[in-house]
C-alpha cells in the first residue's frame, strides 16, 4: 500500500500498472465508509500476495486526481491495468465483494507463475539456449493452458526448432475450436507449407527450376503455389506473397481460395504483437491528465509492410 499524489501518479500508478494492476482507493479522513473499506482493502492486498498494488488517494488533498477520474462520492475504487482504468466500484464493500471484483480482472496465480516461466524463457532465448527456452515455455503452457498468446509463442519456437510434429501437436487443441483463431490458422498454414516443401514432389527444387516452369506457363498455379510455399519455408515472406497475389489476380477461386487464405496467414504471422500493457496515449496520463508529449512516433516498418500488402490483397480481390 502506498499514497498517491499528482506528482507521483505517472510513475507509481500509470507506469506501474503496465506490469502490475493498481487499485486506486479514493478516500477522505472524515469519511466513515472509507474507514470501513480501508482495512478490508489492506487485508485483501495481503491475501493476493502481489497480484495487485493498493494505492491510496486522499480526495481532499488531491482534488485534481479525483476530478480527472470523475470521482463523485467516496469511497471510490478504480482498477488500473495497462495504464488505463478498466473498472471500479463506489461505497463500502465486504472482503468477499472486493475479491469477486478483483477476480474478474486479475491474472490467476497459475497465470502469474506461467508469466514468470515465460520471462525465464525470454532470458534463455537472449542467451541463445533455445532448447531450455522451449522447456520453460512448455512448463508455462502446462500451468496456463488457456493462454493463447503463450501457446502461439510456443508453437512458433517449435517451428523455429524444426519440430513440426511438436508444433502440430501443440496446435491441435486450438484447430479443433469453432471458430478457429486466425493466429493459429496462420501457424497451421506455415507448418503445412514447410512440410509440403520438405516432403513433397518439389523438395529438391531451386528458384531457377520454379521460375523456368512458371515462365513456360504463367497459369501453372500448382507450381506457382509450390514456389510460394518454398519461399515461406525460407521466410522470404514478401516474395511468397507476390507469387500468391499473382495467382489471386488471375483466378480468385483457384484451389478453394488457398492463395488468398495463405496471404492472410502470412500477414497474421508478420503482424507485430501489441505493445505490452497497451501504454497510455502519448501526451496524457491514464486518467486523461495533460503532460508534455515527446516527438511523434514513427510507424514501425513491419506494420507498414503489413498495411501495404493488406491494401494490395484488397485491390486484387476488388
Amino acid at each position: 500500500m502506498f499514497d498517491v499524489t499528482l506528482d507521483n501518479f505517472e510513475t507509481e500508478v500509470a507506469a506501474a500498472s503496465l506490469d502490475t494492476p493498481v487499485l486506486l482507493d479514493f478516500y477522505a479522513a472524515w469519511c466513515g465508509p472509507c474507514r470501513s473499506l480501508g482495512p478490508v482493502l489492506e487485508q485483501v492486498e495481503k491475501e493476493y500476495n502481489g497480484r495487485f498494488l493498493l494505492a491510496k488517494v486522499n480526495s481532499d488533498e488531491e482534488p485534481q486526481l479525483s476530478q480527472a477520474f470523475g470521482v463523485r462520492s467516496i469511497p471510490t475504487c478504480i482498477l488500473m491495468i495497462g495504464g488505463r482504468p478498466v473498472d471500479g466500484f463506489a461505497g463500502a464493500q465486504s472482503a468477499a465483494q472486493v475479491r469477486a471484483f478483483l477476480d474478474k480482472h486479475l491474472p490467476t496465480p497459475e497465470a502469474l507463475a506461467a508469466s514468470a516461466q515465460t520471462e525465464e524463457a525470454d532470458a534463455l532465448l537472449e542467451s541463445g539456449d533455445h532448447h531450455a527456452a522451449l522447456a520453460r515455455l512448455a512448463e508455462a503452457l502446462e500451468m496456463d493452458s488457456t493462454n493463447d498468446d503463450l501457446r502461439f509463442r510456443y508453437v512458433r519456437l517449435l517451428i523455429d526448432a524444426g519440430d513440426l510434429d511438436g508444433a502440430q501437436s501443440a496446435l491441435a487443441p486450438k484447430l479443433s475450436e469453432i471458430p478457429r483463431k486466425l493466429a493459429f490458422e496462420a501457424l497451421a498454414h506455415w507448418v503445412e507449407a514447410i512440410r509440403a516443401t520438405l516432403e513433397g514432389p518439389y523438395r529438391d527444387w531451386n528458384a531457377e527450376q520454379f521460375d523456368e516452369k512458371i515462365r513456360a506457363n504463367p497459369r501453372d498455379f500448382d507450381t506457382r503455389f509450390a514456389k510460394a510455399r518454398w519461399l515461406m519455408q525460407r521466410r522470404e515472406w514478401t516474395k511468397a506473397m507476390d507469387e500468391l497475389l499473382d495467382i489471386v489476380m488471375r483466378d480468385k477461386k483457384w484451389a478453394d481460395e488457398a492463395p488468398r487464405k495463405t496471404v492472410v496467414a502470412i500477414l497474421e504471422l508478420l503482424t507485430p504483437p501489441p505493445a505490452k500493457g497497451n501504454a497510455p496515449v502519448p501526451g496524457k496520463t491514464a486518467g486523461g491528465i495533460e503532460v508534455l508529449s515527446g516527438p511523434a512516433k514513427q510507424e514501425d516498418p513491419q506494420v507498414a509492410l503489413v498495411s501495404t500488402y493488406r491494401r494490395r490483397l484488397s485491390m486484387v480481390l476488388n
